[in-house]
């Protein structure tokens, strides 16, 4: 087993308040030991974990490409935790530090951030550069999830 496949994060049911641990990389979806409930899904990846946690995964992603010393990321940071979320079951999020992970950043040709890109098997769905007030990323990202996965 890799340091990825063990790397965890604790999550609070948003239905029962039980308190769970959340894999980076795991089967199908996340749900709270107690009342089965599915759990907000945020994790942070790096170059190295990317693969696994990312294109290896069964639930669409949105990959969060962002800096620490970006005002706009930590904007858009809790509006992003906060649909994880509400799509609970239906998505994952993974947030990536931009001046860490050049690789993640080659790879979807990152020049600004923040850049948001929906994955689906590893497949871009769609990207958006920028950042947005919550309605509008909750209808980018509800207009663009693979239909089903709702």
């Amino acid at each position: 087993m890799t340091a990825t496949t063990q790397k965890s994060t604790k999550v609070e049911c948003g239905n029962c308040g039980a308190k769970n641990r959340v894999p980076a990389v795991a089967e199908g979806t996340p749900r709270c030991g107690k009342c089965s409930t599915p759990l907000r899904w945020v994790v942070d990846a790096n170059d190295v974990e990317f693969h696994a946690v990312v294109d290896e995964s069964s639930l669409p992603v949105l990959v969060d490409v962002w800096a620490p010393w970006c005002g706009p990321c930590r904007m858009v940071s809790p509006a992003l935790e906060k649909l994880a979320g509400e799509l609970a079951g239906n998505l994952k999020l993974v947030k990536v530090n931009a001046d860490e992970n050049p690789t993640v950043s080659r790879r979807f040709e990152v020049q600004s951030i923040p850049t948001l890109v929906l994955l689906d098997h590893g497949e871009v769905v769609d990207k958006q550069i920028g950042a947005m007030p919550e309605h509008q990323l909750r209808s980018w990202l509800e207009s663009r999830l693979p239909k089903g996965a709702s």
